[in-house]
């Protein structure tokens, strides 16, 4: 193993620490993944059976397209978190890290009819940068993965609806900064939702919004010192992560 790939499984591996911390956990379910340097199209996945705080660097399994272990494990892993990440990972260039997840304000928004509102300060960052797939099931059978990708589109956020939501990255740390605005967004939609009808964000506002949020944007860290920030918390709490 190289110092690229042994340093990515690192923050992998951390960052399946971090979704543990926040409370963005479904049992053993859920998926982040990471698409290893080279020339192959290879990506690191969680061990189905384990939960998040039990991922460590070395237990990540590596995977290729087709849906074959790379290397040897004792461990396999979840068809239904395959399916979808191998579908964007082998059709969008830019797709380096695929996070999914089943939070409850996700998921609730996931099943409204409305989907996500413009009623709030992080939906109006992510103006135009949502995209919809409807519910076909559970993500076991492969052929619909590329009817996933045509509803993502040139959008790196997706509303899996009556199911959860996803982010698309060109690293980890923005792949996360993504799926936290956008799961924020939900838990306040949610929130509101007790009050009653919610204040709408006048589109020309929401449009300066998505443009001035610098938390995506890779010439400001792409959410970097966000990352780092919570991979300190999680060291404070266990580092095993690291083994």
């Amino acid at each position: 193993m190289n110092e690229t790939e042994r340093a990515l499984r690192v923050q992998l591996a951390g960052t399946y620490r971090i979704f543990a911390m926040l409370g963005w956990t479904e049992l053993i379910y859920n998926h982040i993944t990471v698409r290893v340097p080279g020339p192959g199209k290879q990506f690191l996945i969680n061990p189905f059976g384990l939960h998040y705080s039990e991922v460590t660097a070395s237990n990540l399994l590596k995977i290729d397209l087709d849906g074959n272990l790379v290397e040897p494990s004792a461990h396999r892993f979840n068809p239904a978190g395959f399916v979808v990440h191998a579908a964007i990972h082998r059709a969008l260039a830019d797709a380096h890290c695929v996070m999914h997840t089943h939070t409850t304000a996700g998921l609730a928004v996931a099943c409204s009819e409305q989907g996500l509102e413009n009623t709030n300060f992080y939906s109006a960052q992510i103006e135009g940068m949502v995209a919809y797939h409807d519910f076909e099931g559970i993500t076991v059978r492969a052929d619909e993965g590329p009817r996933l990708v045509a509803d993502l589109g040139t959008r790196r956020l997706m509303i899996l609806r009556n199911h959860g939501l996803l982010a698309i990255g060109s690293t980890i740390a923005q792949t996360f900064a993504r799926l936290w605005t956008l799961n924020r967004a939900c838990e306040i939609q949610l929130a509101t939702a007790a009050l009653g009808n919610a204040r709408p964000v006048a589109p020309e506002v929401a449009a300066r919004c998505t443009h001035d949020a610098l938390q995506f944007d890779p010439a400001h860290g792409a959410g970097q010192d966000v990352l780092d920030a919570l991979l300190r918390q999680v060291d404070k709490i266990d580092p095993s992560y690291k083994e």
